[in-house]
C-alpha cells in the first residue's frame, strides 16, 4: 500500500471512532510521525481462544488470519503495560464479509490501573464491518488516555453469533516532545 492509498491523517485525527474502510491503514498514523506503536511493550491476553487461534494472530501483521473467542460473551482482548502509558487510538480489523456471525456489532473500551478499576472509555455499534476500527481515545483536547491496562470487549456478535473473530489489533502512542502529556492523568 502506497501512500497514496492512505486517507489522510488530518482526516483520521478528526474522527472519535468509526468504521474507515478501504483507504485506511494505521501506518498512516505512524507515517505522520506523531505517533508509535506500543502493543509490543505490552502483556496480552484473551478471554478465551480456540485451539491454534490465539493471541499471537492478532499481532501477526496478516489480515488473513484471526484470533477466535471460544465460550460465552463477553469476549475480551487485554492489553497490559508495565508503566501507565499514553494511548491515542486503539485500531482493530475486522471483517463482516469473511466472518459473518463471528464479527463483533457491540464493542466496548474500557481502562483502569488493573482489572478491578476499568471503566468505559468508548462504545460502538458496529454495522457490518469490513476494514479497519478506528477509536480515538483522546477526545479531551487532543489529550492522550494514560493507563495501565486497555480492555477491548465484545459484548455482542452480529447475527447473535457466539463467538468472535478479531483479525488484528495495533495500539499507537503519541510521540512525546518537550514533556508534554507526561502531566496527564488517568480518565
Amino acid at each position: 500500500m502506497n501512500d497514496s492509498d492512505m486517507a489522510d491523517a488530518s482526516q483520521v485525527d478528526r474522527l472519535l471512532i468509526s468504521t474507515v474502510k478501504e483507504k485506511f491503514d494505521p501506518r498512516t498514523l505512524l507515517l505522520n510521525g506523531h505517533h508509535f506503536e506500543v502493543g509490543s511493550k505490552a502483556i496480552w491476553s484473551v478471554s478465551s481462544c480456540k485451539q491454534n487461534l490465539g493471541i499471537r494472530h492478532l499481532r501477526d501483521g496478516s489480515l488473513d488470519t484471526y484470533w477466535q473467542s471460544d465460550g460465552p460473551q463477553p469476549h475480551w482482548v487485554d492489553i497490559q503495560f508495565m508503566q501507565k502509558t499514553a494511548v491515542s487510538y486503539l485500531c482493530f480489523y475486522v471483517d463482516f464479509k469473511a466472518d459473518e456471525s463471528y464479527t463483533p456489532s457491540r464493542i466496548s473500551v474500557r481502562a483502569g490501573t488493573h482489572y478491578h478499576d476499568l471503566s468505559e472509555v468508548a462504545s460502538h455499534q458496529l454495522r457490518e464491518p469490513a476494514g479497519w476500527v478506528l477509536i480515538n481515545l483522546q477526545p479531551d483536547e487532543g489529550r492522550p488516555l494514560h493507563t495501565f491496562l486497555l480492555q477491548l470487549a465484545v459484548l455482542a456478535n452480529h447475527q447473535n453469533g457466539r463467538d468472535t473473530h478479531i483479525r488484528q489489533v495495533v495500539v499507537l502512542s503519541p510521540r512525546v516532545e518537550d514533556g508534554e502529556w507526561l502531566q496527564g492523568t488517568l480518565r
